[in-house]
């Protein structure tokens, strides 16, 4: 049979070391993911784990609330088979286990190999003969749909937004095993050919996908399907920085993050890219608290052969751009660090640092009135608004990694306090 792809949910390194090698004692090459149930906490409700073989599941791991995570997962209807180590062999523990939702149970602390190899080959087999007859189901077709696009490895969860280029699903990815957000687009073509919003739609596949940094989107993969194109990409359960700002956020909070924003744009404008939409709903947070920077169809590559956006136009989001993209005037890497200045002050004072009626009044304000005060228990960061939020840009950071560079100093200096 293929390589074993295995989800083991455990929080002790050692033994998953110890699971791990009974299971590659069989299959050298099996994928084993792990999930650290203590650091993550529980898995997504909509996560059914099809693109796993078996789950392995340790008694010991999520500190006393192992039955109930094997009642809910397995009760999640098409959820993967999972083994389960239970703390003895006793029969009534097996049978606790497996009516709990158990394709079997062994004992953590002396486990038979043969027996586990066994199990994992009959769980992986029934887990594909349930597949199989799902796909071959109403529901289970259904769930292939993303619009009019069928995506196959893909399962549908639900829609998240429209949009006038493309609509954007939670979907659980096989391949991945994961849950991904997929971005697809509507019709490729009009009568009179491929649209400019298509072709924003690739641009924004091409920059991401040069970048590896930990505080940028990952992208899995780039695809077409029945005339539609889409994008597969990392999924955020814990939402953007816009909801983490609905709680107070410290100083060295503030600070923290601006610094990993500060990070991400040294990576994405050493790729020679400019965001011009730096803002809190395009900054995410993961499951462990680190942020990542996401939405990049309104980027401009400097080594694009297709210029995307007309001269004079202007896009972006009025309340964090800089005085010269708001009057549709040349930009450069310096109007994304004015952009993180407008953010960082509003993570500090919880409002915007500039608001009016209407859009073009914004735009005015950010170009003629003065750098905003921080209050006076914030002080200390005011030389890193005035820099950050510069009228004129010669008088901002020269580059994304200074303002990185000053902001990690800041931080070492909250510390050693």
């Amino acid at each position: 049979m293929p390589a074993m792809r295995l989800l083991l949910i455990d929080h002790d390194p050692r033994y998953r070391a110890l699971l791990r090698h009974h299971v590659t004692c069989r299959w050298p090459d099996a994928e084993i993911v792990t999930y650290n149930p203590v650091r993550r906490g529980r898995l997504a409700p909509e996560f059914l784990a099809q693109g796993f073989d078996a789950v392995l599941l340790d008694h010991d791991s999520p500190r006393g609330a192992a039955y109930g995570w094997l009642e809910e997962l397995g009760a999640r209807a098409g959820f993967a088979p999972i083994l389960f180590f239970a703390p003895d062999d006793a029969e009534a523990t097996r049978e606790r286990a497996i009516e709990a939702g158990a394709f079997d149970s062994f004992s953590r602390g002396r486990i038979d190999n043969g027996r586990l190899t066994d199990a994992l080959e009959r769980a992986a087999l029934a887990h594909l003969d349930a597949l199989a007859v799902w796909r071959g189901t109403p529901e289970g077709q259904d769930a292939l749909r993303f619009g009019n696009a069928t995506l196959r490895g893909y399962r549908r969860v639900r829609e998240l937004a429209r949009g006038s280029v493309a609509d954007l699903y939670l979907a659980e990815s096989e391949a991945a095993g994961e849950l991904v957000v997929l971005k697809v687009t509507h019709a490729l073509r009009r009568a009179d050919g491929i649209d400019q919003s298509f072709e924003r739609f690739l641009q924004e596949y091409e920059i991401v996908r040069r970048l590896r940094h930990p505080n940028v989107v990952r992208i899995h993969d780039l695809g077409l399907m029945d005339d539609h194109a889409f994008i597969v990409m990392e999924y955020f359960a814990g939402g953007d920085l816009r909801r983490r700002m609905r709680a107070p956020l410290s100083l060295r909070e503030a600070l923290g993050y601006a610094l990993e924003i500060a990070r991400a744009l040294e990576a994405v404008h050493a790729a020679g890219v400019r965001h011009r939409d730096l803002k809190p709903g395009n900054v995410m947070v993961r499951d462990d608290g680190s942020l990542a920077l996401i939405d990049f169809g309104l980027a401009k590559h400097e080594a694009l052969a297709f210029e995307i956006t007309d001269t004079g136009m202007i896009f972006g989001t009025p309340h964090y751009m800089s005085p010269e993209q708001g009057h549709g005037q040349a930009t450069d890497e310096r109007s994304d660090l004015y952009s993180l200045g407008v953010v960082l002050y509003e993570m500090l004072v919880r409002s915007k640092p500039y608001d009016a009626d209407n859009p073009m009044a914004i735009i005015y304000l950010h170009a003629r009135s003065p750098v905003p005060r921080l209050p006076p228990p914030l002080a200390r960061a005011q030389p890193i608004i005035d820099r950050l939020m510069a009228k004129e840009r010669d008088a901002r950071f020269a580059s994304a990694g200074e303002a990185a560079a000053i902001l990690e100093m800041a931080l070492e200096e909250l510390a050693a306090e």
